[in-house]
This record gives C-alpha cells, sequence and structure tokens, in this order.
C-alpha cells in the first residue's frame, strides 16, 4: 500500500509529505487496507479447519490497529497484563485471548481469569500450579495448553529463535508427556491444548514443527489425554524485509494442516508481524548531512529510541526516499541521533542526494517498532498515524517534554 506517484511517496491514496505537513517528524505511518488484506490471507489460508487467529499484540499495541484486527474478528494473544487490557478496551472477544509468557505473575493470572479468557499456554509446573491455585480461589476452572519447545531452529536471528533447548521457553519435548501427567494432578484446570512458538520473522520449519505436534498429540491421547481440543501453532511467519523468500499463509497452511488436520482438532495461530509488518513505515527528516572519511551520512531525526531492531538484531529496512530525486546515487549510512554507536537505521544505502530537511520512509515497520520504543535519551516518542484509502487520522500523538517527567 506505499507507491510512488508523481515522484512522491504514497501510504494509500495520502502523499507522505501532505501527512507530515501536518504532524512533523518522526512519524510511523500505517496501511489500514493493507492490515485487513494481510488478515484476510491468513484466514483464507486456513479456512478448511476450525480454528482461530489470535492477532500477537506485543507487534504492535496501538489500540486503533487493535481494534482494526479485532473488528475483523481475530482473537488476541497476549503477553502481559497490559497487553490483555489493550485487547480488551480494543473490543477482543475474551473468548478469543490466549495468554502466553514465560513471567506471568499472580496479578496478571487473576486478571485474565477473571476476564473469562479462552487459554492460558504455559510454560512451567510452577505456573500451573499458580493457575490452579487463583483458579480454585476465584472458583472456577482454568482451561490451559502447555507449551512444548520441539527442539526446531527457527533458522532465524539468535534473540528471536525461542524453539530450541538453549532458549527459556516452554518445557522439553522429551519431558512433555511427563508433564502433562504431573499437571493433570491440579484439580482447577482443564488441560485442553497443546502450544509452540518456535521463533519469529520464520521462513522454513513449520513442517518438523507440526511433525512434533502430531506425535506428541497421540502419545498424550495414548497416557489418557482425550479431551486436548486445540493445537497452538504459535506465529513467527515471516515477512520480506531484504531478500528474503518468506512462505505465504496459503504456504504455511498447506505444510502444517496435511500433518495436523487428520487430528480433528481446532487450529490456533498467533500471527503478528505478517499482519502488521509490511503495513507501516517510519518517517524521519534528515536533519544533517554529513562527509566523515570515507563514509557519508544522513544524520536523521528517528534513531534506535523509535526503531531499535537495527541496533539489536542487525536487521534490514529499506530505506526510500520520499520524494524521488534524478542523478546518480551515493552511499549513506542512515544514522540517529542517540549517543550510541549503535543507534544506526541502516547502512551502505544507495540513496539519492538527499538534502538537509529531506524525508526518508524506513519501511516495514509496522511490526515491533513503536511497540519496542522508548525514551531513550530523554527523546518523546514518535506520533502514528492510520491511514484508509483517502482519509487519515492520528492515532497517537507525538509525546512531549512533559510525558518524560
Amino acid at each position: 500500500m506505499f507507491r510512488y506517484a508523481n515522484n512522491q511517496l504514497y501510504c494509500e491514496n495520502v502523499p507522505i509529505e501532505k501527512i507530515i505537513s501536518r504532524t512533523g517528524t518522526p512519524t510511523y505511518v500505517y496501511s489500514k487496507n493493507k492490515i485487513i488484506e494481510n488478515l484476510d490471507a491468513y484466514e483464507k489460508a486456513f479456512s478448511a479447519v476450525p480454528h482461530t487467529l489470535c492477532y500477537a499484540v506485543k507487534a504492535n499495541t496501538n489500540p486503533s490497529i487493535c481494534k482494526t484486527i479485532f473488528e475483523k474478528g481475530a482473537g488476541a494473544d497476549v503477553v502481559s497484563g497490559g497487553e490483555l487490557f489493550i485487547a480488551l478496551k480494543a473490543g477482543a472477544n475474551p473468548s478469543k485471548i490466549v495468554f502466553a509468557g514465560v513471567g506471568k505473575t499472580e496479578e496478571e493470572i487473576r486478571y485474565a481469569i477473571k476476564s473469562k479468557i479462552l487459554m492460558f499456554n504455559a510454560e512451567s509446573l510452577q505456573e500451573i500450579a499458580l493457575i490452579d491455585k487463583i483458579a480454585k480461589q476465584e472458583k472456577t476452572i482454568a482451561r490451559l495448553a502447555i507449551r512444548i519447545n520441539p527442539h526446531v531452529d527457527a533458522h532465524t536471528h539468535r534473540y528471536i529463535t525461542t524453539g530450541t533447548s538453549e532458549n527459556k521457553f516452554g518445557i522439553s519435548y522429551k519431558r512433555a508427556v511427563e508433564t502433562y501427567l504431573l499437571a493433570k494432578k491440579n484439580k482447577n484446570i482443564r488441560l485442553s491444548g497443546i502450544h509452540c512458538h518456535i521463533g519469529s520473522q520464520i521462513t522454513s520449519t513449520f513442517h518438523l514443527m507440526a511433525k512434533r505436534m502430531s506425535e506428541l498429540f497421540v502419545k498424550l491421547k495414548h497416557a489418557g489425554f482425550s479431551n486436548i481440543e486445540y493445537i497452538d501453532i504459535g506465529g513467527g511467519l515471516g515477512i520480506k524485509y531484504h531478500n528474503e523468500i518468506p512462505p505465504s499463509p496459503e504456504n504455511l497452511a498447506k505444510e502444517v494442516l496435511a500433518i495436523l488436520k487428520p487430528l480433528n482438532v481446532k487450529i490456533i495461530m498467533e500471527p503478528g508481524r505478517y499482519i502488521v509488518g509490511n503495513t507501516g513505515s517510519l518517517i524521519t527528516k534528515v536533519t544533517y548531512t554529513k562527509e566523515s572519511g570515507h563514509k557519508n551520512f544522513l544524520i536523521v531525526d528517528a534513531g534506535m529510541n523509535d526503531l531499535i531492531r537495527p541496533a539489536l538484531y542487525e536487521a534490514y529496512h529499506e530505506i526510500l526516499p520520499v520524494r524521488q530525486i534524478p542523478g546518480k546515487k551515493k552511499v549513506f549510512d542512515v544514522v540517529g541521533p542517540i549517543c550510541e554507536t549503535a543507534d544506526f537505521l541502516g547502512k551502505a544505502r544507495h540513496l539519492p542526494d538527499i538534502r538537509q530537511g529531506g524525508l526518508v520512509a524506513v519501511m516495514c515497520a509496522g511490526a515491533y517498532g513503536f511497540s519496542m520504543s522508548s525514551q531513550y535519551n530523554s527523546r518523546p516518542r514518535a506520533a502514528e498515524i492510520l491511514v484508509d484509502k483517502s482519509s487519515w487520522k492520528i492515532i497517537r500523538k507525538r509525546g512531549t517534554y512533559k510525558d518524560l517527567i
């Protein structure tokens, strides 16, 4: 939904320059209809089986973004009490909310039980015991799945690989049946599912994950667990940032359902990045241009405080000029104002000779952009804008100095 027309970058039918003339920079700009398009692609891919799409709220927590997603019938995957609060306020149906995360607190568990969510994805026997205790106090039965670590390498950045034995997440695949048998002793929980999430920005390996889940389902059935209703395959489907060729939701469904459909269970998916990643762009202004040694720098007003992925994950984001400029391109490092050497948005980028005051767009910034932002160096957070065809609105005002106090 981002395109050039008359040498200007547009989001849907609105020129980026028109938005920025009102909002200033840095500003996140999102395409509402691209979000809907991505949701529809996922729903269509899994339409052959009973399923619930639970949007991973962590990817983008803006209430207007979440509302757009929940109005289409999606549920929510949350990992904190704060995300649960946002999901409920944005209109998520509690019966379509799953609560994951390795460190749920007593307060968060109680809040979720009182909210009547669909299911917890539990990650340890101590957590299961605490859920059971709180459910008993609340005079209810809590439904849960146990997150299993299938020892599947997602072949992505080590910080976002979560399905190998070295990670903190889930229960070892080898101890899965034993853990279910121990968990069964708790009287105020119902073991309703199996959960797995092997990482983020994945471009392969889903077949092996599904195979492990199928094998575990059969083992659990033989061990007396005949009431497993759900297999939650997590999220992690990658998007194209640079040269990747990630699978589509259709490819994912074809791989996974060939194995899981015969089990006659309900499938839960937890996509986040795929739903919002390519729907947003971070627009930033060139504060200064600078030559230093053999390098050309574009010093912009957005930094690692606004988009930390390049610094944290060495992630690649395409960077485009908001206004196309004819002539020979130069090689630039695009860097921010933060007092850290790691404060960069892109290195060795071939861009036109953008001058001081020019605008650039950091693409595919809709996921884990604003939601991972901070006020480091006491810089207020960016504004957020949602575009719907030819109209747009501010969905989060720019931070102010007062917000820093």
